[in-house]
C-alpha cells in the first residue's frame, strides 16, 4: 500500500468516531436540557425545601398526634406521614401546591382512622409522656393538659381538641398501634417517652422511631 493510500484508510477510520464524538455531545446536551427542564437549580431547591417545610409546620390543623415529611422526585413534592384529621391531608397538599416551581403534588399522607379506642390512647400517651418531668422541657402546652374535658373533645375525641403548640415527640395512633416520632436531645429521652407509651392501657405496640443526635432513622 502507498503511503498516500494509507493516510487516505486513516483519514477514513477516523471518520465514524468523530461522527460519534458528536452524537455523543448532542445527546448528553439533550439530557442535561431534559434534566435542567424536570428539575430545579440548587437555588430554587433549597427555597422550595424551606417553604415546604415552613408551609406544613405552619398549618394550623398540624398536631401532636400528626406526623408529616415530605421528598422529592423532580418538581414533584412527595407529601408522606400521618394525619388524625382529613383536612390536614388536603390542607397540606393544598398550601404545598401554591409554591411557585412546585409543578405537583404526590399526596401519600394515610388519613388515621376515626376511633374513640385511638382517642384514648392518643390521651394515654400525651399525659403519661408530656408528664414526666424530664420529658416537659419538649411541649410548650401546660402541665396537666386533658384532664378537664372541652365540649370539642367530649363530642369529638381528643383529636378534635388537640393540645396546639410546640410539641417535639409526636404520638401517631393507628387501629391501637403507637407509633413515636420527632427529635429529641439524647436517647434516654427517647427511651423514657417509649416506656411511658407502652405503660398506657390499650397500647397494642409502640414503635419508637424517635431521633437524637448520633442515630439515624435507619437505626430506629
Amino acid at each position: 500500500m502507498t503511503r498516500t493510500g494509507a493516510m487516505l484508510l486513516g483519514a477514513a477510520l477516523l471518520m465514524p468516531c468523530v461522527g460519534a464524538t458528536a452524537q455523543n455531545a448532542a445527546a448528553a446536551q439533550t439530557e442535561d436540557k431534559a434534566y435542567n427542564t424536570n428539575t430545579w437549580s440548587q437555588e430554587d431547591a433549597t427555597r422550595i425545601v424551606q417553604e415546604v417545610r415552613h408551609k406544613l409546620l405552619s398549618l394550623p390543623n398540624y398536631s401532636v398526634f400528626d406526623s408529616l415529611s415530605f421528598g422529592i422526585q423532580g418538581k414533584t413534592i412527595v407529601l408522606r406521614g400521618y394525619a388524625s384529621q382529613p383536612v390536614l391531608k388536603s390542607d397540606a397538599e393544598k398550601t404545598v401546591k401554591g409554591i411557585s416551581g412546585v409543578a405537583g403534588v404526590d399526596n401519600q399522607i394515610v388519613v388515621l382512622p376515626n376511633s374513640p379506642n385511638d382517642d384514648r390512647i392518643r390521651i394515654g400517651v400525651y399525659r403519661r409522656i408530656y408528664g414526666q418531668p424530664a420529658l416537659r422541657k419538649y411541649s410548650g402546652s401546660p402541665v396537666g393538659f386533658g384532664d378537664f374535658p372541652s365540649v370539642a373533645r367530649m363530642a369529638g375525641g381528643i383529636t378534635q381538641d388537640p393540645p396546639r403548640g410546640y410539641h417535639a415527640i409526636h404520638i401517631i395512633v393507628n387501629n391501637g398501634h403507637v407509633t413515636l416520632t420527632g427529635v429529641v436531645d439524647q436517647e434516654s429521652d427517647a427511651n423514657i417517652a417509649s416506656m411511658q407509651a407502652n405503660s398506657t392501657p390499650g397500647a397494642f405496640s409502640v414503635d419508637n422511631e424517635l431521633m437524637f443526635p448520633g442515630t439515624t432513622q435507619k437505626d430506629r
